[in-house]
C-alpha cells in the first residue's frame, strides 16, 4: 500500500490531470464559457496548480475581466495567495488592468495581502494610478 492510499488520498489519472490542466488553460485564455461550465459542473472555485497559483490569479494576471467576474460571482477567495506570495490584486495591480482591480476591491480583496502586496507592486513600480485605486474604497453597486 501507498502512503497516500493508507491516508485515504486518491491518486489522479493523467486523464484527470489533463482535464485540470486544461481548467488552468482556461484561465489564463479568458476562456470564459467553457471555464464556467466546468465549475458549474464541479471543479473547485480555488482549485489551486502546484505553483500554488488559483484560476482567479490567473485569470488576473492575464488581464481577462470576464474570467475574473465569473469567478467572483462563483465566490473565489479574493485572498487566497499563490507560492511566490502573489495575490490575484497584486497580479491586477502589476498588470495595470483597472477593471480588474476594481472588481477585486468590490469583492473585499485586501490591497495589503500578499509579499509583496499590491500596495507595494504599486509603490515600487511607481504605478500612481493604481496606487490611487487602492486607496479609494470599493464601488460596489447597490
Amino acid at each position: 500500500m501507498t502512503p497516500a492510499a493508507e491516508h485515504g488520498a486518491q491518486t489522479l489519472t493523467p486523464a484527470e490531470l489533463e482535464f485540470l490542466q486544461q481548467t488552468f488553460d482556461l484561465a489564463r485564455e479568458g476562456e470564459t464559457g467553457a471555464l464556467g461550465l466546468r465549475i458549474d459542473a464541479g471543479v473547485p472555485v480555488n482549485l489551486t496548480n502546484s505553483s500554488g497559483d488559483t484560476l482567479l490569479i490567473l485569470a488576473a494576471y492575464y488581464q481577462h475581466a470576464a474570467a475574473v467576474d465569473l469567478l467572483l460571482a462563483r465566490g473565489a477567495d479574493t485572498s487566497r495567495i499563490n507560492d511566490r506570495g502573489q495575490t490575484a490584486l497584486g497580479a491586477a495591480v502589476f498588470r495595470q488592468s483597472e477593471p480588474i482591480v476594481r472588481a477585486l476591491l468590490d469583492a473585499g480583496a485586501d490591497p495589503g495581502g500578499g509579499t509583496p502586496s499590491a500596495v507595494g507592486i504599486a509603490q515600487f513600480f511607481h504605478l500612481d494610478e493604481m496606487s490611487g485605486l487602492l486607496q479609494s474604497p470599493p464601488t460596489t453597486a447597490g
